[in-house]
């Protein structure tokens, strides 16, 4: 698809005062300070660990660092509030500290988490549950006035996968986005990212779906972050495990890279690199 499909969307974002442009697609390194995250290569488990990957990320081309203290995996089990800030402050104020140039994306549903997150550090807040686990977190957000991933899912991540079933997964997902950024708009939040949410409360035929539909959402003009990386709906249709699903992200990447796909999340950096340098390649205007 051509690039210039996706002209008339907003490809900028405000990051403490420096406004950062994804009209050229950017890579979130996923960094997990939980002991059960679905793929065991992507947990930190010290701080030295916190550093090294992060350090790695940014060499292999990394604009945002994803930090999540919290497992979001179907079934993952319940983590204290406190636990997941004595997780998480630290460890943002120890990037923060060592690699200024990263921008930190924070991951989590919880209004207090966001906040003092962005206070040690971090730029922008990743919601998995859209602000629907924690009724504070958009009038958060619009006061600490950040960049906001609204990502939809059903249910929390204890029960999702309970809540799949749609009438027609990419109109019932525009009506979702439709009534949130109005909702954030009403508040003031002025940079928004959508996120379709693959993987969370949808079935593998779904996901399918709705990354096929991926265009429905050009209508909002906002800049669009996908996260396909490792996941079930990859490994389990592939029959194979996480470990072996590389090759199967770097596909569903690509694919939603020529729908138009803004920010790919993913554990492996250097690959999903490699994915926009060449779907840039095939668009560029000769």
């Amino acid at each position: 698809m051509a690039k210039d499909t996706f002209l008339n969307r907003k490809t900028t974002l405000n990051l403490k005062g420096k406004l950062v442009d994804l009209s050229k697609p950017a890579v979130m390194g996923i960094l997990n300070l939980t002991p059960d995250s679905f793929y065991e290569d992507s947990r930190a488990d010290s701080a030295a660990e916190v550093l090294r990957r992060t350090e790695n990320f940014l060499k292999d081309g990394a604009l945002f660092i994803d930090i999540g203290a919290y497992s979001t995996r179907p079934g993952a089990a319940e983590v204290t509030e406190a636990e997941e800030l004595k997780r998480m402050v630290p460890m943002v104020e120890l990037i923060s500290r060592n690699f200024p140039e990263a921008y930190l994306s924070t991951d989590t549903f919880r209004a207090s988490v966001a906040k003092a997150t962005i206070e040690a550090g971090a730029d922008l807040i990743n919601d998995v549950s859209g602000g629907e686990i924690d009724k504070e977190m958009f009038e958060t957000v619009a006061a600490l006035q950040v960049p906001y991933i609204l990502m939809h899912m059903r249910g929390t991540p204890q029960d999702m996968q309970q809540h799949t079933g749609y009438q027609d997964i990419g109109l019932d997902l525009v009506d979702y986005f439709s009534a949130k950024v109005a909702d954030l708009r009403g508040r003031g939040v002025k940079d928004i990212i959508l996120d379709p949410g693959f993987g969370f409360a949808k079935s593998t035929a779904e996901n399918y779906q709705l990354l096929n539909q991926l265009e429905n959402f050009d209508l909002f003009e906002l800049p669009m972050l996908v996260g396909f990386s490792r996941k079930s709906m990859i490994y389990k249709f592939l029959n194979t495990s996480p470990q072996e699903a590389l090759n199967g992200t770097s596909v569903l990447n690509t694919i939603a890279l020529m729908k138009g796909a803004n920010i790919l999340r993913v554990h492996d950096v250097k690959a999903a690199m490699e994915c926009i340098a060449l779907v840039e390649q095939v668009q560029h205007q000769y």
